[in-house]
């Protein structure tokens, strides 16, 4: 399988199979940051529509982090997976503990990233999310519940790449799922990248700003 050359890239091609969304006014992409901003501003200026961030912090079982007791994410959403808490006899005072730590966290990242500017309204609308890639697809599952939460008309995920498991996992959760690559050996998101540098936070702003500009424009057409 070839690789991509860089985010953007990848966002060009993931594009290519997401023109049905293409011209709508009913149509959101959110990208997870850092990363999947500029997979996610090539997506949003292919298909006209507008451009904002969804920050998800997983929050991990005390001493077992890789596995996922509930997420935070924009908006103050607060997703919980019972099965998991009841599992490990999780308390309450615990996971309240875990998510203000992590609420926190979005809550600075999303003012890093954002600045000054409104969070995009998703209630009722087609919101498709983005990032560079999948490796277990806990974050984006966190992501398409919190969306649902905030009553999203539908959910769309969108990747460039992601393990074969991955994609079975996300594609139960999202109305619609897109995929470039499902590669049969899957290590790690960054290796099917060329350039896999880090996205810093000036980065993002600056697609952000391009982006609302864009979009700006397009209305005023």
């Amino acid at each position: 399988m070839t690789r991509f050359l860089d985010r953007h890239e990848a966002g060009r091609m993931l594009a290519l199979v997401l023109t049905r969304y293409a011209g709508r006014d009913d149509v959101v992409v959110l990208a997870l940051p850092r990363g999947g901003v500029p997979v996610g501003y090539e997506v949003s200026r292919a298909l006209g529509a507008p451009l904002d961030i969804l920050v998800i912090r997983k929050l991990g079982v005390p001493g077992r982090e890789e596995l996922a007791m509930g997420a935070v994410a924009s908006g103050g959403v607060r997703v919980v997976n019972r099965d998991v808490i009841a599992s490990f006899g999780i308390s309450q005072a615990s996971l309240d503990a875990a998510a203000a730590s992590h609420a926190r966290e979005v809550e600075e990242l999303e003012s890093d990233c954002r600045g000054d500017a409104r969070e995009l309204e998703v209630r009722g609308m087609t919101c498709i999310v983005v990032d560079d890639g999948l490796a277990t697809g806990a974050t984006m599952r966190a992501g398409v519940a919190a969306l649902r939460r905030r009553a999203a008309g539908s959910v769309v995920t969108a990747v460039p790449v992601a393990s074969r498991e991955a994609c079975a996992l996300v594609a139960e959760d999202a109305d619609d799922f897109v995929c470039l690559m499902r590669p049969p050996t899957f290590l790690a998101v960054g290796e099917w990248y060329v350039d896999f540098s880090q996205v810093g936070a000036d980065e993002v702003r600056s697609l952000l700003a391009r982006a609302r500009i864009a979009t700006a424009r397009d209305a005023a057409a």
